[in-house]
């Protein structure tokens, strides 16, 4: 997409490239590891640790298919625009609002496990005013500039990182009864019911639950597509999906399995804080539950960031109305922001209302929609592959392996995990949830498409060269 000429449709520059090395080693860890853990180890038992490991597996597939494509040619609206490359223009419409409708579900996730952790320290101030309060901080922050959302974003990420390589180190020193007091002792993982108390089952159908907590790395993949070296900087950014997976959610899930009795886990509490008390470091919880607010405050920070530029490129697109392109004299699409704010002031609504049950609910609510995306970069990548060999095998620099049956299975894998979401009751009214998404803005394109004057259109995805992205006119400070 193209910015529109005019001034006030401009984003400025500002991100530089510490600001983008940093996100993309911490814009993963968030609240869906440190907190919606919690979920899955609760659900799946003391084997959770593999389906993380699944999961981490398929995120990697999909990144090195979407890779591929933007290897191959470099859009501003990545896979929205390879999806219409791909199947037409109602891909293009959908799986932007798709993706656009996950981010702001995060943002109101992530509001409402910073109220809960807050709510601890200061009981008497309800979790619905404390997220209340840090959506509109968070927005304010948001609304200066992108040089403050990246430098935010640049300290946010660091403490992060060092919290979560410093959890790992002490549990393992604990585990292998290395640690003062300690002995070494597995037992944990077979006490409570076996390895696999709640059924073979859930070590799959978690998947939609943990694919929760991996988001981001796309956005990383999206920018390396952008850089000088389209291929190199893929290579490198899907490389790093994989340690940053094994490092960050494969090891430290199996860590806490060991130290903490997988029973003992409750959902929306933070399994890390129980292996923290366990472990027995004084102040040790409280540090890592200010290490948690942290991430929380992160990933809002950059939800609503991602949500707003999203809406940016649809507005330029013709896929969303076209004030939401309006900028100000920063270069901050206002208007854009705070649309992006109304789902996150919606979620904490739902907290007040429903404090029990709201956190797992917006975590497979979001997971379920994020599936439906995956999938369709995966059928994307199969057609586009398909077509650019005939039109121009030298395009495809970087492939997918074993083309076409590994992306085959990779899409089937997918399917079979939302297919197993309505068989299963816990996960049937999320399932059902996602779909209705998917089939309204199925019916607004459709009405849309009826309304709209003749030669009024989005612009081709082919015709957006790289470097009419707003989000990498905003990247490109060194």
């Amino acid at each position: 997409m193209g910015t529109v000429p005019n001034g006030s449709h401009q984003l400025k520059p500002g991100l530089k490239q510490r600001h983008l090395t940093m996100l993309s080693l911490g814009g993963v860890i968030g609240a869906g590891l440190f907190v919606g853990s919690s979920a899955i180890i609760n659900q799946a038992g003391p084997l959770s640790f593999v389906t993380y490991g699944i999961t981490g597996l398929i995120v990697l597939l999909v990144m090195r298919m979407l890779g591929e494509m933007a290897a191959a040619k470099p859009c501003s609206g990545s896979f929205t625009d390879y999806a219409r490359m791909a199947w037409g223009n109602w891909a293009g419409f959908s799986t932007g609002w798709l993706y656009w409708y996950f981010w702001v579900i995060i943002v109101g996730f992530e509001a409402v496990v910073g109220g809960q952790i807050i709510n601890n320290w200061i009981p008497s101030i309800p979790v619905w005013v404390i997220a209340l309060a840090l959506m509109l901080i968070m927005t304010a922050i948001n609304m200066l500039s992108v040089g403050t959302f990246g430098e935010a974003e640049y300290w946010f990420a660091g403490i992060k990182i060092v919290a979560i390589i410093a959890f790992i180190v002490v549990a393992s020193l604990f585990v292998f009864g290395l640690w003062p007091g300690a002995t070494m002792d597995f037992t944990n993982l077979t006490a409570h019911g076996g390895l696999l108390p709640t059924g073979l089952a859930t070590l799959f159908t978690g998947v939609v639950v943990v694919i929760f907590s991996m988001t981001g790395v796309e956005v990383v993949t999206i920018a390396a597509a952008e850089s000088a070296e389209p291929a190199k900087a893929i290579r490198r950014a899907v490389n790093s999906v994989v340690f940053r997976i094994l490092a960050f959610f494969v090891v430290s899930t199996f860590l806490i399995a060991v130290i903490v009795p997988w029973n003992s886990v409750v959902p929306g509490e933070s399994p890390f804080v129980a292996a923290m008390d366990r472990i027995g470091i004084p102040g040790g919880a409280d540090l890592l539950n200010l290490v948690i607010l942290v991430a929380v405050l992160s990933v809002l920070n950059s939800g609503l960031y991602t949500s707003s530029r999203l809406l940016f490129v649809m507005g330029g697109r013709g896929d969303a109305p076209v004030w939401m392109t309006e900028t100000n004299r920063r270069g901050v699409p206002v208007k854009g922001i705070l649309s992006c704010t109304v789902v996150g002031y919606g979620c904490v609504v739902l907290a007040a209302l429903f404090p029990d049950t709201v956190f797992l609910f917006l975590i497979n609510a979001s997971g379920a929609v994020f599936m439906f995306v995956y999938f369709m970069i995966c059928i994307s990548e199969l057609r586009l592959r398909r077509r650019w060999e005939k039109e121009n095998p030298g395009m495809l620099t970087f492939r997918m392996w074993l083309y076409p049956g590994l992306p085959l299975l990779v899409t089937a894998s997918i399917v079979t995990v939302l297919v197993s979401m309505g068989f299963r009751e816990g996960n049937r009214v999320e399932l059902f949830q996602g779909i209705a998404v998917w089939v309204a803005l199925s019916i607004i394109y459709l009405i849309r498409k009826k309304i709209r004057p003749s030669g009024s259109h989005s612009t081709p995805a082919d015709e957006a060269g790289p470097g009419g992205s707003g989000l990498a006119r905003e990247s490109i400070n060194s």
